[in-house]
């Protein structure tokens, strides 16, 4: 291998199965100033890459679940700052020696990027970090305006061995989303293929080209949207024939399950199949009484990673969904 300062591993997960190893190490490289498919190949062609511990050649190859990659970092690469501690509330629901999960309010943002260096989840995380201590792994990461559970591993060893755990599907990420419209059929699977907008790399739409895809559904309820933003936004329907109440649009309120976790999977294929989650400005309209879309990562369920005991851990909806969600 060349001569290193230092290196970056990661386990490949269901969003890097089936991807080239150059677009892996591109997907997982977002530490790296300057990343890109260009330098990952590089650094694949001059034996800085290791897979499972044996040296990767191949940009091309195809990338396995629950794969180790390895890259050497050749002296001189940039890495971005690491993000400083800041002292601010969380809502954790547990807590031991290995694991945080982490209840995160709507418009927190999870990691610093060049947008937003400061003010994260993660810079909240960092605060009471014994001196030298690992920097905490976020397992699993929501957008911005998303609420719900975000699961931290507290060393590399625990964030490696979560990742398995999700490529061999033993980790259970349950969501709920008011969604526009009444699905039907009532409960069922959707498959279609995602990629990124060629025309805005910041949204999400279903392509032949796109990596396959699958959320499970159900639907738990039925009703309409009433009033504005001051009256109670969905009622029963059955209540509001008996009340007498002038009858707004359908709307559902649905558990989604991520079989594969796609950037925005459960927004896009729910907006694709005509029930876009209610609130969402980007895949479908916004609404008067929230100020953000109506979805909120409710459950995970996994082996825990060191005990290998079932633990399954689970976040209290907003007070902004909850007048959705009674």
């Amino acid at each position: 291998m060349p001569e290193s300062q230092e290196s970056i591993h990661f386990v490949a997960d269901r969003g890097d199965a089936r991807l080239r190893l150059d677009q892996a190490i591109v997907r997982n490289g977002r530490e790296i100033v300057g990343m890109s498919r260009n330098r990952a190949q590089a650094w694949i062609e001059a034996g800085s890459v290791t897979v499972d511990g044996r040296q990767a050649s191949r940009p091309a190859s195809r990338v396995r679940a629950g794969a180790t990659i390895e890259i050497a970092l050749p002296i001189g690469t940039l890495v971005r700052e690491q993000p400083r501690p800041e002292a601010r509330p969380l809502d954790v629901v547990y807590r031991d020696q290995w694991l945080v999960a982490v209840n995160k309010p709507p418009g927190l943002v999870v990691h610093p990027s060049y947008k937003n260096s400061t003010g994260t989840l993660l810079n909240a995380l960092l605060w009471g970090r014994p001196p030298g201590g690992p920097v905490p792994g976020i397992i699993t990461r929501l957008d911005k305006d998303t609420s719900g559970l975000v699961l931290v591993a507290l060393t590399r060893d625990v964030h490696a061995a979560v990742q398995r755990d999700a490529a061999a599907g033993r980790v259970r990420k349950e969501y709920l989303a008011v969604v526009h419209g009444v699905p039907h059929p009532g409960s069922g699977t959707i498959r279609l293929p995602l990629g990124r907008d060629p025309n805005d790399r910041r949204r999400v739409i279903v392509t032949e080209r796109g990596q396959p895809s699958e959320t499970k559904y159900e639907v738990i309820r039925i009703g309409n949207l009433q009033g504005g933003p001051e009256g109670p936004p969905l009622h029963s329907t059955h209540q509001g024939a008996r009340r007498g109440e002038p009858s707004g649009p359908p709307a559902s309120i649905v558990r989604c399950e991520l079989v594969t976790g796609r950037t925005h999977q459960i927004r896009v294929h729910l907006a694709a199949m005509g029930w876009p989650v209610l609130g969402d400005r980007v895949y479908g309209e916004r609404h008067p009484a929230l100020a953000r879309q109506a979805l909120h990562a409710r459950r995970v369920t996994l082996p825990h990673p060191m005990t290998r005991e079932p633990l399954e851990i689970e976040a209290t909806v907003p007070p902004d969904l909850q007048r959705f969600m009674h």
